[in-house]
């Protein structure tokens, strides 16, 4: 076991008499949970198990989007400053960026006037260049409220936004489509 391997206080391993070959790992109640085949011996988890939750881990990381309100604004601030302050007339505006659970229409919001970001807590899952796309259109609205061309070309500045678009038309059209 290399330093780097997690501990095994950082995750748990439950056996599994459907899985005969294989392993997996996910996140349950905030905990990494590691399902593994019911024959698999101690020794077997001792060796491979803490290579799959580093491996989870790296993963989830590279995915993961900003935890709480005070990251999302964090990470805003950042994008602002790549994608939109170039454009912008005067001073970086005030503004703050925030986790919203009630907003079911729409991915995000932006009040010009007092320079709130709303973003529907449906993104936390989504991977960051998404969440990083919405950021970036609630940003631009600070700068060119309407969405005119100006604005469609500062959010065309990021990098995967076509991509991001697509992506949220495709979960927008399965929740569509998706039985009730």
């Amino acid at each position: 076991m290399s330093s780097d391997d997690p501990s095994p206080d950082d995750y748990v391993v439950r056996s599994s008499r459907r899985r005969t070959r294989t392993m997996t790992a996910f996140r349950e109640h905030g905990q990494v949970v590691v399902v593994v085949p019911a024959g698999m011996t101690e020794r077997q988890r001792r060796e491979l198990v803490p290579g799959l939750v580093q491996q989870f881990l790296a993963k989830e990381s590279g995915r993961r989007a900003p935890r709480d309100d005070a990251e999302l604004t964090s990470r805003a601030v950042e994008l602002y400053r790549a994608y939109v302050a170039p454009h912008a007339d005067g001073p970086e505006p005030v503004f703050g960026a925030r986790w919203v659970a009630d907003m079911r229409a729409r991915w995000g919001s932006c009040t010009t006037t007092s320079g709130e970001i709303r973003l529907s807590d449906r993104l936390r899952p989504m991977p960051n260049w998404v969440v990083d796309y919405v950021l970036v259109h609630e940003l631009t609205h600070l700068v060119e409220r309407a969405h005119n061309a100006r604005f469609w070309q500062i959010v065309g500045g990021y990098d995967r936004a076509e991509r991001a678009r697509g992506f949220l038309e495709g979960v927008d059209f399965t929740r569509r489509d998706a039985p009730r």
